[in-house]
């Protein structure tokens, strides 16, 4: 029987005690002649505590179960494998468990070791076993939980608060899983940049101006030391992200907010804002081939046209065009909401001055809006840094330090992708300068954030 099959039967005998359990709090109801007022809580919330009795105990000892369990039966099969065809390295193990798990599924017909066609039967047999005994013990301490949770169905039975409580500390866990997400993602981001800057000058990392991550790899090239001049690739991705995308972005973002709060018809606004906002549902791989296969041709024929014979086949130009048109819906919503947020006497008096509509918007709505609108603009430009699959589509992966828009420039992104493509082992400069590189943009955006939702929440205070 398999893991998956167990959790399904789990679940169905869950919802079969949460119809127990309701189905008995309703006849409290009427059996025992009281009104609804007499009982504490109402018949769902007795099923789900039931329910949540029956469940808790078995699915954690499921999870448990498909955590360790893999490493249990595997150790297993390897003891059951003669010792002078037992795999030594940890890759040749893992290599040889995974013919032993195709054979067993039946995904493969035969193994390139002959030892695994000969265990596989063995894997077969020994997960099986345990997972008829994690099962039945799943089984045990389910029915265990619901019957005693069936037992404490009473009218005066405060089944609601200890419900209430249970979904309070499920949230509470939620948050710490997220919160201790966060500080694990960054706490490796330092510990391997630690680890970087005791092989690299900090100095050389952050105002280095030549970025060549290529080390030696052999005694006989130790001459042959990378440059890890960070400066290309941080320039890159402003110059990309922070300059021509909003240029592109902010004015097309802010007009079709504007046209959208104050001169767009009722049914066209609810035909256009929906259809504005979808574009930040596309994929980024997406605009990553518009970009490349549409965009980028254009761009550089145009370069040609007018003069620019060298101009390259990915640039900085068609990158920050598409990234802009993709980070539209962020501006827009959020000058959206502060032009909406703008009190109605503001307009009012404005107009009753003798102000044009536009005159109005200019002069009174935008200015006051103003902050909200920086918010938004803020919060689009650590969208558009963060952005990878454009730049690496039609930008290209050369660390240029330019002022050119029709030349090959790079970002963080892009090289944090191409430094950790592959087999890569994690002893290098070379690849831990990938977390060096994450690192600083993630206090960038970090930084990018707060200030924006500093000057979001200034603008609420003053207008909520």
């Amino acid at each position: 029987m398999s893991l998956s099959l167990i959790l399904v039967v789990v679940l169905a005998l869950g919802a079969m005690a949460y119809w127990l359990g309701r189905s008995r709090g309703a006849a409290m109801v009427v059996a025992g002649g009281h009104r609804i007022g007499a009982v504490h809580s109402l018949p769902g919330y007795h099923g789900a505590w039931v329910a949540l009795l029956a469940l808790a105990p078995a699915l954690v000892v499921l999870a448990g179960w498909a955590i360790v369990g893999e490493g249990v039966v595997t150790g297993q099969v390897l003891a059951a494998v003669p010792q002078d065809v037992r795999p030594v390295t940890p890759l040749d193990t893992s290599a040889f468990m995974n013919e032993v798990r195709g054979l067993a599924a039946g995904d493969i017909a035969a193994a390139f070791n002959p030892a695994a066609e000969a265990v596989a039967p063995q894997y077969r047999a020994i997960r099986g076993n345990y997972n008829l005994m994690v099962g039945a013990l799943a089984l045990a301490l389910f029915a265990i939980g619901g019957l005693w949770a069936f037992s404490q169905v009473r009218p005066d039975f405060r089944a609601r608060n200890r419900v209430e409580r249970v979904v309070k500390w499920g949230l509470v866990l939620a948050s710490v899983v997220a919160i201790l997400t966060t500080f694990g993602i960054v706490m490796s981001l330092i510990f391997e940049s630690i680890r970087f800057f005791q092989m690299v000058s900090p100095v050389e990392f952050l105002f280095g101006t030549k970025w060549s991550p290529q080390t030696a790899i052999r005694a006989d090239q130790v001459g042959s030391s990378g440059a890890f001049g960070a400066v290309p690739l941080f320039w890159g991705t402003i110059f990309i992200g922070a300059i021509i995308a909003m240029i592109v972005a902010i004015p097309l973002g802010l007009m079709a907010a504007i046209y959208m709060t104050q001169y767009a018809d009722a049914r066209v606004r609810r035909v256009v804002k929906p259809m504005l906002e979808l574009l930040a549902g596309v994929p980024t791989v997406v605009y990553g081939f518009f970009a490349a296969l549409t965009v980028a041709p254009a761009v550089r024929n145009f370069a040609v046209s007018i003069g620019i014979a060298d101009a390259s086949a990915e640039s900085a130009l068609a990158a920050g065009l598409v990234m802009g048109i993709m980070i539209i819906p962020f501006v827009s919503s959020m000058a959206d909401d502060a032009l909406t947020a703008v009190p109605q006497a503001m307009r009012d008096g404005s107009l009753a001055m003798g102000a044009t509509k536009s005159e109005t918007v200019k002069k009174v709505l935008v200015p006051a809006a103003l902050p909200g609108i920086v918010g938004g603009v803020l919060l689009a430009v650590s969208r558009a840094i963060g952005e990878t699959m454009i730049v690496v589509m039609a930008a290209g992966l050369a660390a240029n330090l330019t002022l050119n828009p029709f030349s090959s420039v790079t970002t963080v992104t892009a090289q944090i992708v191409a430094l950790l493509t592959g087999d890569q082992e994690f002893d290098s400069p070379k690849t831990l300068s990938a977390f060096a590189l994450g690192l600083v943009l993630f206090v960038i955006t970090l930084l990018l954030n707060i200030y924006a939702l500093a000057v979001v929440k200034k603008y609420r205070e003053a207008y909520e």
